[in-house]
């Protein structure tokens, strides 16, 4: 019963994920809406990008101290680098 509670809880947090443009997005936001992004990774990624220019491939976001492959693994799918509706 309690491996089933914690999954319920982890997928719970999963749903509540929603795409997020990495390069417009102020930390708060990317911290809400990436799984394993806390506001200090979040405040992280915001830094570097304001150093060091928009992030242009998910392998740019490994750069950030704190973010690993696994982590953005789990994000993928909701990590934005544009506006999906410019073409």
């Amino acid at each position: 019963m309690k491996k089933i509670l914690i999954f319920l809880a982890l997928f719970s947090i999963n749903a509540f994920a929603a795409p997020v443009n990495i390069n417009t997005a102020d930390a708060k936001t990317i911290a809400k809406s990436l799984n394993g992004i806390g506001l200090k990774k979040a405040q992280a990624i915001v830094a570097y990008r304001d150093q060091q220019g928009n992030f242009k491939s998910h392998q740019d976001l490994v750069k950030v101290k704190g973010i690993g492959k696994k982590t953005i693994a789990r994000n993928k799918g909701d990590i934005l680098f544009a506006d999906p509706s410019i073409k």
